[in-house]
């Protein structure tokens, strides 16, 4: 009986969860949608030329196929990206405290992780790309 209550929990809490993560997009706060992303892409551009001008590889394309540097990519991009987390943590608990009047911890991890990494991490080798092109195709033509 317990398995079955337990069970039921967990599936209160995803609908939860999708129900709370979905409210978030309008309402209060609603601007954080917006204003994580584009400082995680500001920190991805920064990252992504000065990786390009270094002649690094792409980063998602090293966390993903150099296992021995997996751990030093992701700590890396976790400290680029350390005051956008901690901003992106402060409204998260503001917004759930005001609009629901408790804090998941687990929604807030998933929402930080979702709008200030995410972007960071998968935005960084593709503008690092872009850089090298860029530069590749100025020194052709000059």
């Amino acid at each position: 009986m317990q398995e079955g209550q337990g069970l039921e929990a967990f599936v209160h809490d995803v609908v939860r969860f999708y129900d709370d993560l979905i409210g978030r997009t309008h309402g209060p706060m609603s601007f954080r949608f917006f204003l994580q992303p584009g400082m995680a892409l500001l920190m991805a551009l920064r990252d992504g030329t000065r990786d390009a001008k270094t002649g690094r590889r792409p980063y998602f394309w090293k966390i993903v196929n150099d296992p021995a540097a997996r751990r030093a990519s992701l700590h890396e991009g976790v400290k680029a990206t350390t005051r956008i987390l901690i901003l992106g943590l402060v409204m998260e608990i503001i917004y759930q405290y005001r609009v629901l009047g408790t804090f998941h911890v687990l929604e807030a991890i998933n929402v930080i992780v979702v709008l200030c990494f995410l972007p960071y991490l998968l935005l960084r080798g593709p503008i690092n790309r872009l850089v090298r092109w860029w530069h590749a195709r100025a020194h052709r033509t000059a």
